[in-house]
């Protein structure tokens, strides 16, 4: 009765995370506190209300698919500016669409971009491995083969492009990449990017960027997608994603776009009129402010710098720590990833994600992230220092031997 393709995903992280947990009583003092999911816990910059009120009049009408004109011209000034584009460069009508956040988008795309065969065999879909899941959601419901490329400390957290065999990019429909990376916080430098673009294009598919990290860095503001294409003249076969959940503390205000290649947005647009959700005109509104305003980005991503100052202070380098290019997540390696999980939940009151669930086993049986925590460094500086001391605490309990 049900899309039997359900039974290829297999549970999502968040629900693992539920079953780990579920005999786990954690501690009532100090709280506990969720460092799981990379939900900014910083407040929405006042402008977004001021925007959303003033425009709460048109809730009485349907948002165009396309987007209304001056999101579109503040979505696409952002990019301009963020990215060093050229005037005109981005189109507002024909190479920008809005989604409710990336993850809605990221999802579709496969609906836009997978074919039913590509040169006569079953369609893939490459992406790093850790990932975001939704790529494998798109993928298996869209009918594509999902293809884990594993991205390690031994490669720089980055998918190794020599790995790829022309027959797999003969038959890849998709490859998505996530820079900054989500768990490690990797960014893909200008010549990675580029070279993935060439590939996409000798091989004919879609490279999609989920840059949604993009604005949130420690030092470098990370090179985009947008810059590669712009050197080449062309925006043919890329696609990025940009959302303010991350760039503006605003993961409720679900407010994202896509922007690229013409033809593959105007596919997705066509996905989107069908069974996307449209982004209200008063949350448009909202947006537009924010992709105008910079200053309140230089506040949040300083807060980040904080967290992760502290985290260099009171973790130092133990359990493999690095303060990230980019993101706001510490990757640790702590040996076993779900026992330091049920650890860390029961004895600190501290809930995180073993890296396990963020990626697939490989054929030998090994799985790049199982020796993992993801923790997500997303509350105030004070909340954040008190916890990274209760995580520290607690995972060298952990490795002490028994007396």
């Amino acid at each position: 009765m049900l899309n039997n393709r359900l039974d290829k995903l297999g549970d999502y992280p968040f629900r693992r995370l539920a079953a780990l947990l579920a005999d786990v009583t954690p501690p009532v003092d100090p709280a506990p506190l969720l460092l799981s999911i990379g939900e900014p816990q910083l407040p929405t910059p006042p402008l977004a209300m001021t925007a959303l009120t003033g425009a709460a009049a048109s809730f009485n009408k349907y948002p165009p698919a396309a987007g209304a004109p001056d999101w579109k011209a503040a979505a696409a000034g952002w990019l301009t500016r963020r990215y060093g584009l050229a005037d005109g460069f981005i189109d507002p009508d024909k190479t920008i669409v809005p989604a409710p956040g990336t993850r809605e988008a990221l999802f579709l795309l496969g609906l836009a971009a997978i074919p039913t065969a590509k040169n006569g065999q079953v369609p893939a879909v490459v992406m790093p491995n850790p990932f975001y899941q939704v790529y494998a959601g798109a993928s298996v419901l869209g009918g594509a083969e999902p293809v884990f490329v594993d991205a390690t400390a031994e490669n720089g957290f980055l998918p190794d492009l020599d790995a790829l065999t022309p027959e797999l990019l003969a038959r890849t429909a998709i490859f998505y990449l996530c820079t900054p990376a989500n768990p490690q916080g990797t960014v893909a430098p200008k010549p990675y990017l580029a070279r993935l673009l060439a590939l996409a294009r000798q091989y004919d598919f879609v490279l999609a960027l989920d840059e949604c990290y993009a604005e949130i860095y420690a030092e470098t503001p990370p090179p985009g997608g947008l810059e590669v294409a712009q050197a080449s003249g062309a925006l043919d076969n890329l696609v990025v994603f940009h959302s303010l959940s991350k760039r503006s503390s605003a993961p409720g205000l679900r407010s994202g776009f896509v922007a690229g290649d013409a033809t593959i947005i105007g596919a997705l647009t066509r996905v989107m009129e069908y069974g996307g959700a449209g982004m209200p005109l008063p949350i448009q509104a909202a947006a537009a402010a924010l992709w105008r305003d910079d200053s309140h980005v230089e506040e949040i991503r300083a807060i980040y710098r904080a967290n992760f100052a502290a985290a260099a202070e009171i973790i130092g380098d133990r359990w493999g720590r690095f303060t990230p290019p980019g993101g706001f997540f510490l990757w640790l390696n702590v040996g076993n990833g779900e026992a330091a999980t049920r650890a860390l939940w029961r004895d600190a009151g501290l809930k995180v994600l073993p890296g396990r669930y963020l990626a697939r086993d490989q054929a030998d049986g090994s799985n790049p992230g199982a020796a993992y925590i993801r923790v997500a460094l997303v509350h105030p500086p004070e909340v954040i220092r008190a916890a990274l001391t209760r995580l520290a605490d607690c995972l060298q309990t952990l490795e002490e031997p028994a007396r």
